[in-house]
């Protein structure tokens, strides 16, 4: 690599300040930094060393969502070839099926390469699109700007995907994508400004904009023409059936978006966060807890008319985004709460009102999304009131 490393160095010149491609600097710098280490450092006192910066802290986070990732392709894969089963087709009707038949690949739901080549082929093109277009409008802020180019939407261009049906429209994505990273994150000041999580402002978007296509029975199986709602749909409709044990749910073998479904490969992910210090267990407990007893709360007043209200944590756990919204969204370092205090209450925030909304307004099943940008609403006040008593405390102290 030493030739890329000479190249880029020969280049340096027409990017800084006087060169003929000065205003191009940021992109250059991302190139630069993303295949090397810096060479400027810095070189007087005072020092604080750390071994965590904001790339090993976007590329712990990475690391983390491989197994979610993993599954993301699998399940895919997995309910397309066993719905095609079950039906009897030997064809989906999709570009990605007419492409597996091609290269001879079989639309087995046993083969564990098959359903993962088949998930692939969905999750690939949204996560493209995603880095494409998001990455031109991080780019284009930062040249405007003058600003360096964040490793943040390396996570950010991950999380959409996983986030999303397996059947969204490519061109949805790319409107979606625009509107999280421009309206959720650039207008506020760009990185380390934004008050609400890109990835789920992208999302919302698509939700209102487009709920035939986020949040339809026909966007959760990768098959043409054939319809299944999510386990958590299906309770909120009372047509949830036993053929989808808890296990299953755990493990993560059901409909859903595409990265949310495994509780099991979450948790891998929040092990390796909270082992790194990356995450914040303050807000992945207390946002558990807060599910926990809102929804037990719910349990004991009961109903005969919303089966929602019977739904117990544990289903509500492995069900719908809860987990991959409290170990990966809630706890984003920029939009979630500051203060250690402010972290509990903001976590209990997400985790009631989630339960709140799944289970007092049936028409909308899912409600981590709206509870995590609610809350992110609320972190700043939360900080507020806790830095404010904190001062308040201190000043009786100093008196007495």
């Amino acid at each position: 690599m030493k030739f890329l490393r000479t190249f880029l160095d020969n280049q340096e010149k027409r990017f800084q300040k006087g060169g003929k491609l000065e205003k191009y600097y940021p992109l250059f710098e991302a190139i630069d930094t993303f295949l090397y280490t810096p060479a400027s450092v810095t070189k007087y006192a005072s020092h604080i060393r750390d071994a965590m910066d904001l790339k090993r802290m976007m590329l712990t986070v990475v690391i983390a969502l491989i197994p979610a990732v993993f599954m993301a392709l699998y399940n895919t894969g997995l309910q397309a070839n066993a719905n095609m089963a079950a039906l009897g087709l030997a064809d989906p009707g999709t570009w990605q099926g007419h492409l597996l038949i091609s290269l001879g690949i079989p639309f087995n739901q046993h083969n564990i390469l098959a359903n993962i080549i088949h998930g692939l082929l969905y999750f690939l093109p949204v996560y493209l699109i995603t880095v494409a277009v998001g990455g031109f409008w991080e780019v284009l802020f930062a040249i405007v700007r003058g600003h360096e180019v964040s490793e943040g939407f390396f996570v950010t261009s991950l999380l959409f995907p996983m986030i999303l049906p397996p059947t969204i429209p490519l061109w949805q994505v790319a409107i979606g994508i625009s509107f999280g990273v421009v309206i959720g994150k650039e207008v506020f000041g760009g990185v380390g400004y934004n008050i609400l999580n890109p990835a789920l402002t992208a999302r919302a978007f698509l939700f209102f904009a487009y709920p035939a296509q986020i949040s339809g029975d026909k966007v959760w199986l990768a098959i043409d023409g054939v319809s299944k709602a999510t386990p958590l749909a299906q309770l909120a409709d009372n047509t949830f059936h036993a053929g989808i044990s808890w296990m299953n749910a755990f493990l993560g073998f059901m409909p859903g978006s595409m990265g949310e479904t495994s509780t099991l490969a979450i948790l891998i992910g929040a092990a390796i966060l909270l082992y790194t210090g990356v995450g914040s267990w303050r807000i992945m407990l207390s946002v558990l807890v807060g599910m926990v007893a809102m929804a037990l709360t719910f349990n004991l007043l009961g109903s005969s008319t919303n089966p929602m209200f019977q739904v117990t944590p544990l289903w509500h756990l492995v069900l719908g985004g809860f987990a991959f919204g409290a170990v990966f969204m809630a706890t984003d370092p920029v939009s979630a709460a500051m203060t250690n205090i402010g972290k509990y209450y903001y976590g209990l925030l997400i985790g009631i009102l989630v339960i709140l909304v799944r289970v007092v307004n049936p028409a909308f099943p899912e409600g981590m999304m709206l509870a995590i940008l609610f809350g992110n609403v609320f972190a700043p006040i939360i900080d507020k009131i806790v830095i404010n008593a904190n001062i308040k405390r201190r000043q009786l102290r100093n008196v007495i």
